[in-house]
């Protein structure tokens, strides 16, 4: 996954005294200032120490984070993974953030051996899920099985064939494959990649939902006709999005990502009932400054809006996606 953006808008996000003066002001008015410093202390792959200024609702999700446990082996050997990336270290952003389901997604080193998220999930027991990655053959009852664990969708990262475990050609086949599961296909794709591929996303099977908002380029934004495929796709009760990855989404940069900004609200307008969010944690493509959570929280209300769809965000539509009770 690339980030689209420099290193001097990546800088300003990793000191929680990023502004002063009239800039706080304007902040201030969005939301987007530290709150104290929590109890907690420092969160792994996380930079800041403060609480979200806004708090989370009682049920609310993380929807899209991984986990990197070295006690497992990766699919390239000899891959060493950075520390910090456990599920216990993950509890510690719950407790900062105070989300309390969450969502964890099969990250690119351990391939298609989904043993670390399904081993994380148990950790969680109820309050998470998992989305795999596997291929067209998989059997049957490792599909059954991971069914059983706690596994609910499959995501195909297509974003950079480089280094993608799996290819666009496999998303309608696995579709097949987990449609009687009631699970769906995660999309890690660009804009430009699902228009050029609308008519197999119309033919899928099951549903889909695409990640970190579409991948729209953020110079055009909702004007891109990816934004059109993926809401027409959604009011067909085809398709979900997740907020997620700002920093992803791109050229501006923190603390407002005015042009991710842009893309959000827009998604948010148009089909409310059919957004999730996640944090991205542990922000693995982001290898020099990790963004600070508590900020990315934040961002959520500036682009709901409103009370009443940050917790539908949050707390309702999960429920619905992903089965929580």
């Amino acid at each position: 996954m690339n980030a689209i953006k420099t290193d001097s808008c990546r800088a300003g996000l990793t000191r929680r005294e990023l502004v002063v003066g009239t800039a706080a002001a304007g902040l201030l008015a969005t939301g987007l200032v530290p709150a104290a410093a929590s109890d907690e202390g420092t969160v792994p792959n996380s930079s800041g120490t403060a609480h979200p200024r806004h708090k989370a609702p009682a049920g609310a999700a993380d929807c899209h984070i991984h986990v990197l446990d070295p006690r497992f082996p990766t699919a390239k050997s000899g891959q060493t993974l950075a520390p910090g990336m456990t599920a216990a270290d993950y509890r510690l952003l719950q407790k900062r953030n105070g989300t309390s389901r969450v969502v964890i997604v099969q990250p690119k080193p351990f391939g298609t051996d989904n043993r670390c998220i399904i081993d994380a999930v148990s950790q969680f027991g109820g309050n998470a899920r998992g989305i795999a990655v596997i291929k067209p053959d998989v059997a049957e009852a490792d599909l059954k099985a991971m069914n059983d664990k706690g596994i609910r969708g499959v995501r195909f990262s297509v974003w950079n064939a480089a280094d993608a475990v799996v290819g666009i050609d496999m998303i309608e086949p696995v579709a097949r494959r987990i449609a009687p599961y009631g699970w769906h296909v995660q999309l890690h794709m660009s804009g430009d990649q699902a228009v050029e591929n609308a008519a197999m996303l119309k033919r899928l099977p099951c549903p889909m939902v695409f990640d970190h908002m579409g991948r729209l380029p953020p110079e055009v934004g909702p004007a891109h006709p990816a934004f059109k495929l993926i809401v027409s796709l959604v009011e067909q009760d085809k398709a979900w999005v997740k907020l997620a990855g700002a920093y992803l989404n791109t050229r501006i940069g923190p603390p407002e990502y005015a042009d991710a900004t842009r893309i959000a609200r827009a998604f948010v307008a148009a089909v409310p009932d059919r957004l999730v969010w996640g944090s991205d944690w542990p922000h693995t493509t982001e290898k020099k400054h990790k963004p600070d959570d508590a900020l990315l929280f934040d961002l959520l209300a500036v682009w709901a809006g409103d009370e009443k769809t940050r917790k539908r965000i949050l707390v309702d539509n999960p429920k619905k996606l992903y089965g929580f009770v």
